[in-house]
């Protein structure tokens, strides 16, 4: 923690700045959790120590719930495990995650009081928990919870009212979790460092968990006593629900200059301009509310993975807004998004190709140019373009996404990692589509047909392969 420091930030409470001048891409610090558990619905496929996704873990004999990598990761977490294993045996099942987060935290706490390491900067304790600022219904089911935790560890020390002050804590402090690629929420965890960094809807910081720990990057130049802030919501969104969003999870009014100037909200609400004129108001709102019913139906046929519904209504949804919402328009960016990756799972990488570069242009006139969801969605689009025989515009995608990626996740990340093997695959078969057009094209017919390639595999020395990367999804 020797880049940064605790200071008053005035009505925003406790807040962290640096102590020197950073550059972009530099790590600020890292952190273990101080607890963190996986979701109940992936407790059988995510490694409960080190959060990566596995095909064939293994079982904890004794509770039958918790799954592991190996005996490696298993013998790493029994310290953590131990008591949690005891208390599933004698309740017969394991509770839900925020309550087996409450519980391992309170473990923690009792055997190692509320601060673990020198360089943590606060105590668990003095987190803040919003109890008063919580809705009825929050509070109810916050009362579920504390009853729920007494019946998982009926022998606690600890009355009802500590209780409802560490659910409180995670309710507004717990940090996702992500697998090993960064595709996929796969837990919850608590990181006192990190909870003192405030949110900012254009932060100058990013956090990436690596390795089982989160790392604070910086996006770009960080001046010294500079505060460090992150986004604690989606860029993507209006200000307006991006505030409601912040004042329901997280119990602040946002007031940052994102925010108080509507910073690019006529970009997310545009309409398209052709000739100079506009389509009418009413025309905007009724494809607008066309497509919130659309978008709410293709996700409904993803969850259900009827594919096939889904490529079909985006295709009608997009042909609605076509003339009337600008390429920047958060509605057909979305439809953009799914469409691009659902058809890339189908094998579809033409028609992909196309809604990923359009997706692409839109979140480039949005995004911080050192957004890590803006370098994943170049790489996805890289990618794409790839498998669509594109090779010039999908090697100069993902060239681009693995300059923003180093940035955003630095070069030990398993995805910048994977991203480097694809961008020198892509490098090696542009030098031969530049070299002989024909002869590319035709190897890499039989390439994807499995059929011999001749004197073009034998100049790539076997490695022109083409394998499908997992990078569409």
């Amino acid at each position: 923690m020797d880049n940064v420091e605790l200071f008053d930030a005035g009505e925003k409470g406790k807040g962290l700045r640096t102590t020197k001048d950073l550059k972009a891409g530099e790590v600020v610090f890292t952190e273990p959790s101080f607890a963190a558990v996986v979701f109940d619905s992936l407790s059988q496929q995510v490694c409960h120590n080190c959060f990566r996704r596995q095909v064939n873990l293994h079982r904890c004999a004794q509770c039958k719930f918790a799954h592991y990598c190996d005996r490696t990761c298993q013998t790493a977490c029994w310290d953590e495990h131990k008591q949690e294993c005891a208390a599933i045996r004698n309740k017969g099942k394991a509770p839900n995650e925020n309550v087996r987060l409450a519980a391992r935290v309170l473990w923690r706490v009792q055997k190692d009081t509320g601060i673990v390491s020198d360089s943590q900067l606060i105590s668990v304790d003095q987190l803040q928990d919003h109890l008063a600022d919580m809705s009825t219904d929050s509070l109810k089911e916050l009362k579920i919870n504390v009853q729920n935790f007494l019946d998982y560890c009926p022998n606690t020390k600890h009355g009802s009212e500590y209780i409802s002050h560490i659910f409180g804590i995670i309710n507004c402090n717990g940090f996702t979790l992500s697998d090993q690629r960064g595709l996929q929420a796969v837990g919850v965890g608590l990181f006192p460092n990190l909870c003192l960094v405030n949110h900012d809807c254009w932060p100058n910081c990013t956090i990436i968990l690596n390795h089982g720990k989160i790392e604070l990057r910086a996006l770009g130049k960080i001046a010294e006593n500079e505060e460090l802030t992150v986004s604690y919501v989606d860029f993507l969104n209006v200000s307006a629900d991006r505030q409601r969003a912040l004042k329901h999870q997280y119990h602040f009014d946002c007031m940052c200059k994102s925010c108080s100037e509507h910073f690019k909200d006529d970009l997310k609400m545009a309409a398209k301009e052709t000739d100079g004129k506009k389509p009418s108001d009413e025309l905007v709102k009724e494809v607008q509310k066309y497509s919130l019913e659309c978008l709410a139906k293709i996700e409904a046929a993803r969850a259900a993975s009827n594919f096939n519904e889904v490529v079909k209504l985006s295709r009608e949804c997009l042909e609605k807004q076509e003339p009337v919402l600008g390429d920047t328009h958060l509605y057909k960016l979305r439809v953009l998004s799914v469409a691009s990756e659902v058809l890339s799972y189908q094998h579809n990488f033409s028609e992909a190709a196309g809604y990923a570069r359009r997706m692409v242009e839109g979140y480039t006139k949005l995004f911080h140019p050192n957004n890590a969801q803006l370098g994943m969605a170049i790489m996805r689009a890289g990618v794409t373009h790839w498998h669509a025989g594109l090779i010039e515009v999908g090697h100069g995608m993902i060239c681009k996404a693995y300059a923003i990626l180093m940035i955003t996740h630095g070069a030990t990340h398993p995805i910048t990692q994977d991203l480097e093997s694809i961008r020198m695959q892509t490098e090696m078969e542009l030098k031969m589509f530049k070299k002989n057009e024909n002869d590319y094209h035709s190897m890499r017919e039989a390439a994807l047909q499995n059929k011999p390639t001749g004197k073009m595999t034998a100049s790539l020395s076997g490695e022109a392969n083409f394998k499908k990367q997992d990078n569409t999804k």
